[in-house]
């Protein structure tokens, strides 16, 4: 083979091989290019999930954080509720005792100083020792001790002319006369109380004493009338149902 003639076939085998090469080239290009960019995507997404993960997880863990000083508020919360309650409870008592302690003192000091009070409607000034002689005359009444009630409501009215206990002492006076027999006595002061004290609550029952007085001594026709006036001017008290049985009784 001439020289040229292998310079010939040298030049065509490169260029063959360059042929070749650019062939392989271009089918790498074009054949596997979307397997490079469906990689270069996975790679991404991956990313992206694992930062999503990183983001769950942190925010799982702030959740997980605030629920625990949410119970603990919860519990501390509950303490709070606890030693509220024991502490109004405790207030509680402790005003009750202090109560407890003004009015026994109040009382105390009743016994050495005077008071204003009211009695049933009757406002007055109550000296000291007062209310019990009240008291006192009033239990010998209720313990059928006529005869000591008799002379503790007679001294009583002696010596507290002013008092607002006046008007109770007349009417359980007038009602221990009666329990005595003492009809005249009974009339005398029941007719004082109601006269003196013509609003008093007990103004209706004190009258129907009076009448049971004059109808157990003999004197009907006056009972009769004394029962009438109560059945017109108090109608809706008890004495007046009492009257209007009684009625029936006084002939």
């Amino acid at each position: 083979m001439s020289s040229l003639a292998g310079f010939s076939f040298i030049k065509g085998l490169r260029k063959a091989v360059f042929l070749s090469a650019l062939t392989l080239t271009t089918l790498g290009a074009t054949g596997f290019m979307p397997s490079a960019w469906a990689l270069f995507e996975d790679d991404d997404a991956r990313k992206a999930i694992l930062d999503l993960r990183k983001s769950i997880a942190a925010t799982q863990s702030a959740t997980a954080e605030l629920q625990n000083q949410l119970e603990k508020v919860k519990t501390e919360n509950a303490q709070l509720r606890g030693r509220l309650e024991t502490l109004e409870k405790q207030t509680e008592e402790l005003l009750s005792k202090q109560k407890t302690s003004y009015q026994d003192l109040d009382s105390r000091l009743g016994h050495f100083e005077p008071r204003t009070v009211e009695v049933e409607g009757v406002s007055g000034t109550v000296q000291p020792g007062e209310k019990k002689h009240y008291d006192d005359a009033l239990k010998a009444f209720q313990g059928g001790q006529l005869k000591k009630a008799d002379a503790d409501f007679s001294s009583f009215i002696r010596k507290y002319p002013a008092s607002p206990y006046l008007p109770l002492s007349l009417f359980w006076l007038g009602n221990t006369k009666y329990a005595l027999q003492d009809y005249p006595g009974a009339i005398a002061q029941l007719q004082n109380f109601v006269k003196r004290f013509p609003k008093h609550p007990r103004v209706p029952a004190a009258m129907l004493t009076i009448a049971n007085c004059q109808s157990e001594s003999g004197n009907k026709a006056t009972a009769r009338k004394t029962l009438n006036e109560i059945i017109a001017n108090y109608p809706d008290s008890d004495a007046a149902n009492q009257a209007q049985k009684s009625l029936g009784a006084v002939k």
